[in-house]
Parts: C-alpha cells; sequence; structure tokens
C-alpha cells in the first residue's frame, strides 16, 4: 500500500521525536545527577506567610553555604545535607519563631519530580531530582524551588567557576543556559514527551 506524503511526514516526525526526545532526555537527567534542589513549601498564601516562607528559604541557605563550600561532588554534597536534616530544622523552627509564628518544619531529603523551571540566567529541565525539602506548617501555600547545590540559587549567574567546580561540563551549562539556543522550548518539549510516555504505560 502507498503511503500518503502526510502519513510519510508524521512517521518522519515520530522518528525524529524519538531520536531527539532520547538524546534530550539523556543530557537532561546526566544533568538531573549532578545537583540537588531545594524546594520551600509555604503553610498558606497569606502574604504573611509567603513572607516567612522566603526567610526560611534564606536561612537554610546561608546554613548550607558555609557546609557545602569547597564540595565538587553532588554525592558528597547529600551525604552533607542528609547529616544536617536535623539542624536545618532547628535553623528554620528559629527563624519561624523569631518572626512570631509557631509552625511546626517538616525537612527531608528525597527523590521528587520537578517540571520545567526558568530562572534569570538559566533554566532546568523537568524531571526527578534528589531535593531537599522544607515543609512550613501545614504546607498548603506556593513553594519556591531552586538548587542548593551547585550553589546557584545565591550566585548572580551560573558562570563558569561555578560549573566546573561541581563538574559540570560545557554542554551540560550549555544545555541550562541560553547558548544550547532554544534551550526552554527543548525542556517544554521533553516534559511533553514524558506526559505522553506516560499515557501509553
Amino acid at each position: 500500500m502507498k503511503l500518503k506524503i502526510w502519513e510519510i511526514a508524521l512517521i518522519a516526525a515520530l522518528i525524529f521525536t524519538v531520536i531527539f526526545g532520547s538524546n534530550l532526555n539523556e543530557d537532561a537527567q546526566a544533568l538531573s545527577d549532578k545537583l540537588i534542589r531545594l524546594h520551600v513549601v509555604a503553610n498558606s498564601d497569606s502574604d504573611s506567610d509567603q513572607e516567612l516562607k522566603l526567610k526560611v528559604r534564606d536561612a537554610v541557605l546561608e546554613t548550607l553555604e558555609y557546609q557545602l563550600e569547597g564540595i565538587t561532588d553532588s554525592d558528597e554534597a547529600a551525604s552533607i545535607i542528609s547529616g544536617q536534616l536535623d539542624s536545618l530544622r532547628a535553623v528554620a523552627e528559629k527563624t519561624i519563631e523569631q518572626n512570631g509564628y509557631d509552625y511546626t518544619v517538616k525537612v527531608s531529603l528525597c527523590q521528587e519530580a520537578f517540571p520545567t523551571t526558568e530562572y534569570d540566567t538559566f533554566s532546568l529541565p523537568a524531571g526527578v531530582y534528589e531535593s531537599l525539602r522544607v515543609v512550613i506548617g501545614d504546607g498548603n501555600g506556593h513553594n519556591w524551588w531552586c538548587v542548593v547545590f551547585p550553589p546557584v540559587c545565591t550566585a548572580p549567574v551560573l558562570d563558569e567557576s561555578t560549573a566546573d567546580a561541581v563538574g559540570l561540563t560545557g554542554e551540560e551549562v550549555s544545555l541550562m543556559t541560553a547558548e544550547s539556543g532554544g534551550y526552554l522550548i527543548k525542556f517544554k518539549f521533553l516534559e511533553l514527551l514524558g506526559k505522553l510516555k506516560s499515557l501509553f504505560i
């Protein structure tokens, strides 16, 4: 049976999608394996709770900045963070108390699924990342996430020295920044591809 032009075009597009998506997924997975995200969830969406969330974020980041100084491996960074969960919870609780609240705090290191996320100077693909999760009170408010390792949450830009210090390759930095051209579109494509795959599993 002779295929129509649109059928040939559709088959070609599917083949391209599978090949391109597979390569991009491998690059994104290699990148996510080198990063540890920070995920802070507010008690509620009230202005005061959202403001408190940012203060807790700052306190946690400031504490970890010294703990992770000089660390170049994500596994080592995860080990240090895991050993500091109680102290990080104490830091968060102290910050909350100093601001006049009595919310409880849950702190854990876990695997979490993140959507494609765009920051000022770089972007990260959707995927499952090692995550330092901080939940304030009921955890019903909007969350805040970034990267705690390498410390790009507090860095003005993702520069070469920061990337080299934690073993990110030039290709991985390019994947995260505009140098790759259309990087955010690629990440959105990868996210869509993942959703499509889930429909057939």
